[in-house]
C-alpha cells in the first residue's frame, strides 16, 4: 500500500502566526517519510481542492518553510467559503474526496475557525461513506478568540498585543494635544459577536484613569445616553477620552451600531464597520467635541513585527500536534490549547472532538466586563495579560522585516472535468 498524502489548507482571515502552524504541519510532517508523503497545499484554501490546485510544498526549500515561521499572512491563500450541508450540495464534498483519491491523499489538515471545522468533520463523516477514509484533523486559528473549548486561539495573542500597544501610543499623542485640539479618539477593533479584541486593548490601562477609558463590546448592548454621559464625564475630569469600539457593537434591539446591507461571504456576513465615525458623529453632536478615529482592520491581523511570543509558540505547537495526532492514529479531532496557570503561565496542548468546536461561538464571559458595561475585570486581565507576553521579532533587512517567499509550484491535474464555484 502507498504512503498517502496529506493536504493542507488555511481558512477564513488570516492573522500574524497562522503560517507558524503551516510551517509546522511541513516540517513535522517530513519527520514521518514513513506514514506520510508529500504535503499539499490548497491554493487559496479549500477552493484549492476543489479546483484541484494543490501546491507541492516538496518544492520549497527547508529554509523558505522555516521562513513561514516569522511570516504574516496566508502563503499558500485562504478564503472565505463555506461548504453547504450535505443535503444542500452533497457534490461539494464528493468533489473534495475524489480530488483526494486522485491525488492519494489520505490526511486532511484545516487550520481555521469553527466553520471550518465543521468542514473537516464531514470530510471525515463522507470519505468513510465513500470508502475512501481520510483523517481529517482541526488547527485552531482566528483573531477573534471565538473557537470553543480550547483556551485560547493562535492569532489572537499577537492582534491582542498590537491593539493594546496601539491604544497605548495613540493615548500619549492624544494627552499631548488635548488642552486646545483633540478630545476623544476612537479606536474601531474587529470582533462581529465576540468582544475579545476589544477587551484586549484594556490591557493599555494600568490603573484608574488609564485609557482606554470606553470600551463598546458586543456582548453588551450600547446605551446612547450612558454612552454619552460617560464621555462628557471622562473628558471633563481627565482632559480627553479614549474609547475603543467593536465593530459588532449592537443597540438593545440586536440592531448594529453600523453595518450595511451589502452581504460579503458565502456565509451571510453583512459588511460591518463605521461604528468609530458613528460614536464620533453621536459625540459631536452632543458635546461638539473635537474628534478622531482609526479603524485597526488589517493592521490588527498582520502585524507580525510585534507578535507575542506567546501566540508564535501556540501557533507552531498546534500544529505540530495535529500531525502527531494524526500519525498517531486520531481523527475528527482538533489541537487544541490547556491553560494550567496563570500566574506563572503555564499551558500544553490537547485534543478535542471537531463535534465539539463545530459552529460553536464563543462570547466574552460576562464576569470578564466590569459593572458599567464599558471595561474589563481583573480576571479578564488574567485571563488576557500571559497571551501577549513575550517578543518575537522577525530578521529586518534595510529597516524592513523579511518575510519567506514560496514558488508554489502546482501538483499536475488528474481529473479532466472542472469544478465551479
Amino acid at each position: 500500500m502507498s504512503i498517502k498524502h496529506a493536504f493542507y489548507a488555511q481558512s477564513g482571515g488570516v492573522t500574524a502566526v497562522i503560517n507558524a502552524s503551516a510551517c509546522a504541519v511541513i516540517e513535522t510532517a517530513r519527520r514521518y517519510p514513513d506514514q506520510i508523503g508529500k504535503v499539499y497545499a490548497g491554493h487559496n484554501g479549500i477552493l484549492g481542492a476543489l479546483r484541484e490546485e494543490l501546491i507541492d510544498t516538496s518544492q520549497e526549500s527547508h529554509e523558505a518553510i522555516g521562513a513561514l515561521h516569522r511570516t504574516p499572512g496566508g502563503a499558500f491563500g485562504s478564503c472565505r467559503y463555506k461548504l453547504k450541508s450535505f443535503e444542500e450540495s452533497e457534490a461539494e464534498y464528493r468533489r473534495l474526496i475524489e480530488v483526494f483519491q486522485a491525488h492519494n491523499i489520505g490526511y486532511f489538515f484545516y487550520n481555521g475557525g469553527n466553520d471550518s471545522m465543521d468542514t473537516a468533520l464531514k470530510v471525515s463523516q463522507l470519505s468513510e461513506k465513500m470508502g475512501y477514509p481520510i483523517t481529517c484533523i482541526g488547527i485552531p486559528k482566528t483573531i477573534d478568540n471565538d473557537l470553543a473549548v480550547t483556551d485560547n486561539c493562535p492569532g489572537f495573542g499577537s492582534a491582542a498585543k498590537y491593539l493594546a500597544v496601539s491604544t497605548k501610543e495613540a493615548s500619549h499623542d492624544i494627552a499631548s494635544m488635548c488642552d486646545n485640539s483633540t478630545k476623544v479618539f476612537v479606536m474601531e477593533v474587529m470582533g462581529r459577536h465576540a468582544g475579545w479584541l476589544a477587551a484586549a486593548a484594556g490591557l493599555a490601562a494600568r490603573q484608574n484613569g488609564d485609557p482606554p477609558h470606553i470600551i463598546v463590546f458586543p456582548e453588551t448592548p450600547l446605551n446612547k445616553e450612558k454612552f454619552l454621559a460617560k464621555v462628557k464625564k471622562t473628558v471633563d475630569e481627565e482632559g480627553y477620552c479614549v474609547i475603543v469600539a467593536s465593530e459588532g457593537a449592537k443597540y438593545a434591539d440586536g440592531s448594529f451600531v453600523s453595518a450595511s446591507t451589502t452581504v460579503i461571504d458565502s456565509f451571510g456576513h453583512h459588511q460591518l464597520g463605521g461604528v468609530a465615525p458613528a460614536l464620533c458623529t453621536m459625540i459631536k453632536r452632543e458635546h461638539g467635541f473635537k474628534y478622531h478615529y482609526a479603524v485597526a482592520d488589517y493592521l490588527q491581523r498582520s502585524a507580525r513585527h510585534i507578535a507575542s511570543r506567546v501566540d508564535v509558540e501556540q501557533a507552531y505547537a498546534v500544529g505540530k500536534a495535529a500531525v502527531e495526532l494524526a500519525v498517531t492514529g486520531k481523527n475528527a479531532v482538533m489541537s487544541s490549547i490547556i491553560r494550567e496557570s496563570n500566574a506563572p503561565y503555564r499551558w500544553s496542548i490537547g485534543e478535542v472532538q471537531l463535534e465539539e468546536v463545530a459552529n460553536y461561538e464563543k462570547k466574552m464571559p460576562m464576569e470578564f466586563i466590569d459593572d458599567d458595561g464599558f471595561g474589563i475585570t481583573s480576571v479578564c486581565r488574567e485571563y488576557l495579560e500571559p497571551l501577549i507576553e513575550g517578543e518575537e521579532y522577525p530578521p529586518y533587512l534595510n529597516g524592513l522585516p523579511r518575510f519567506a517567499k514560496l514558488k508554489k509550484v502546482l501538483v499536475e491535474k488528474k481529473l479532466n472535468d472542472s469544478f465551479d464555484v
